[in-house]
């Protein structure tokens, strides 16, 4: 406890993500100057919109670390990390929504045993966007308030991406604009195969009309010292659901956590293959369940399939 209250004192660890968001915007105002020269073909521009996208996506993780903080700037410059990917309700969903029903049926960022990531993509994509904005609406008309104003910050973090993508096409031109949408899908896309990764199959068992409280044994991790590094711990994601606001440099492993085969940015491969996905992770879902199939999140569609064909092996 004593060495988690240091960490978690140390501002070099904060700076790590502040110093992450100029450098971010950098490279994508960099890459929109190159397209706007007409220098590349069109294979090299969008390669770049690719690589642009990945730093966006690693920019969505610097934004979740930053908006699960109480300190009010840490959370705006969550939403300035997020405008690059047009993710702004991300930054609502994630802690009011997905923190809440994580590992369940209703958690349209858990997926699914059977669900390949190309399914997952479109549900997660939509379920997201929509919860962010009832959970927004709904905070505001406690108040009584309507949902159309600043005030509403899905709104408002969205109008951080107008203004981002405007200002950008307004000095290197509208020819900039197809790759900026294309770095923006991949980034966010990156976002979502790590949610489809992180809660694959784990399910929270019911209490009666309540699920059980979030456990260790409801999210995938990884103890990988490379990946880990690069993605604030994010892979200790145990923990991080635990204490949502304990930052990143403090966050530990547990041992009798569900364990992936190797850090994220293998599994991530894997999750882009779905039959090879299949073949490592769902042994994994049915031996942490202790063969009992019934247990996991099953994908609806497929759940009479998935019984006959693993039942209670217990």
């Amino acid at each position: 406890m004593l060495l988690t209250v240091r960490l978690e004192s140390q501002r070099y660890y904060r700076w790590c993500t502040y110093l992450y968001l100029p450098l971010q915007y950098a490279g994508l105002a960099t890459a929109a100057w190159i397209w706007s020269t007409g220098r590349l073909d069109t294979v090299d521009a969008i390669g770049l919109a690719v690589s642009v996208g990945t730093v966006g996506g690693i920019g969505i993780n610097t934004a979740h670390e930053l908006g699960h903080k109480k300190d009010d700037l840490e959370r705006w410059l969550s939403k300035v990390a997020l405008a690059q990917t047009l993710y702004g309700h991300f930054y609502i969903e994630h802690n009011r929504g997905h923190h809440v029903r994580v590992a369940t049926p209703e958690d349209p960022a858990s997926s699914r045993l059977g669900e390949s990531f190309y399914r997952f993509w479109p549900r997660s994509v939509a379920g997201s966007f929509r919860s962010g904005w009832h959970l927004e609406k709904a905070r505001l008309e406690r108040s009584g308030r309507k949902p159309w104003t600043l005030r509403n910050d899905v709104l408002n973090a969205w109008a951080m991406s107008v203004a981002v993508f405007a200002a950008l096409i307004a000095v290197f031109g509208v020819q900039t604009a197809p790759y900026l949408l294309i770095q923006a899908v991949f980034g966010f896309s990156l976002l979502e195969v790590v949610n489809y990764l992180e809660h694959y199959g784990l399910l929270r068992q019911k209490n009666g009309e309540r699920y059980e409280r979030c456990a260790p044994r409801h999210s995938w991790n990884s103890n990988n010292i490379a990946s880990n590094v690069l993605l604030y711990h994010l892979q200790r994601h145990s923990d991080h659901h635990a204490n949502p606001t304990r930052r990143y440099q403090a966050l530990r492993h547990f041992d009798d956590a569900p364990e992936l085969p190797s850090g994220y940015a293998t599994v991530i491969v894997l999750a882009y293959v779905p039959p090879l996905w299949r073949r490592v992770m769902d042994a994994r879902v049915l031996a942490h369940f202790e063969g009992d199939v019934r247990q996991a999140n099953l994908q609806p569609r497929k759940r009479d399939k998935l019984i006959a064909k693993y039942g209670a092996q217990a």
